[in-house]
């Protein structure tokens, strides 16, 4: 993840949830008040989210010092330590609600991710993930994907073509929306074609398509459809797709399988933060 970007993410969720301060821990504890929070996995999983641990720490206060005893994308068990985090009780505490939300939410992307991966148990075809992502997450729930054994589709309009059917409805066809759009593209820019049916699938052929996807087919449909396209245009099939019928697409032939389930329908990781009271330890390391 880009760090400048994430640390700027990270002030304005800080800004959202702590405001001008922390009227709780503010009053309650002096400013020289130390302790230590362990944050715990309470049930099994994988794990992502190193970097919002550390940034956020030391966004709200440098003095923090942090112990990681886990790295993305490394597999935890109920009760295992993740890190261990020393500092100014009130600087502890008012960044704790973000950052756990955080590395709960994108552990949970990473652990559905790693489940999907292994469900289908295919390493010819690959799991990506979708724009069903949450607005002013996607740089976090993207990488989690990647650390839960996934790979990244487009991350926005911005870096890669895909003409879907409400675009070749509007363009007159797929032959029409192709050629428009190549006119007007470098060449570094990639289009990719949804189609439905094996008439579609042609189109996109003769029209120099990058990449075709099927959209809502089944596996059976897919076998067919994937052997009229040549080895040289990538293949994808969505839509309809999910853990209870991954399976089934084991053997139909696609390069990808895109899931927007990995970000829209992914459950948080159970992870809680258990405090320490006690000096701070001159030996740990500041981070």
């Amino acid at each position: 993840m880009n760090r400048l970007k994430v640390r700027r993410l990270l002030e304005d969720f800080f800004m959202e949830d702590i405001g001008d301060h922390d009227v709780t821990s503010d009053f309650l504890f002096p400013d020289d008040a130390e302790g230590e929070l362990h944050f715990v996995s309470k049930q099994p999983g994988i794990f992502c989210g190193m970097e919002i641990i550390r940034e956020g720490y030391q966004l709200l206060d440098p003095s923090i010092m942090i112990e990681l005893y886990t790295h993305d994308g490394t597999e935890v068990r109920s009760g295992d330590c993740i890190a261990a985090i020393q500092g100014p009780i009130v600087n502890l505490l008012k960044g704790e609600r973000v950052i756990l939300n955080l590395i709960q939410r994108m552990s949970g992307i990473a652990t559905l991710t790693k489940r999907a991966v292994e469900t289908l148990n295919n390493q010819e075809t690959k799991i990506c993930d979708t724009r069903k992502t949450t607005p002013g997450l996607r740089i976090f729930e993207k990488y989690a994907v990647r650390m839960g054994g996934g790979v990244n589709h487009r991350y926005g309009l911005f870096d890669a073509v895909m003409l879907k059917d409400n675009h070749i409805a509007f363009a007159g066809s797929i032959l029409k929306a192709v050629d428009i759009v190549r006119a007007k593209l470098g060449h570094m820019v990639k289009i990719e074609v949804e189609t439905e049916t094996e008439s579609q699938v042609k189109e996109a052929i003769q029209a120099g398509a990058d990449c075709i996807m099927f959209d809502n087919r089944s596996p059976e449909e897919i076998s067919t459809l994937v052997k009229f396209v040549p080895s040289h245009i990538t293949t994808e099939a969505s839509g309809g797709i999910h853990l209870n019928n991954l399976a089934a697409y084991r053997e139909s032939g696609v390069d990808y399988i895109s899931l927007g389930a990995l970000t829209h329908s992914a459950t948080s990781l159970d992870i809680s933060a258990n405090v320490s009271i006690k000096q701070r330890r001159p030996n740990y390391e500041s981070i």
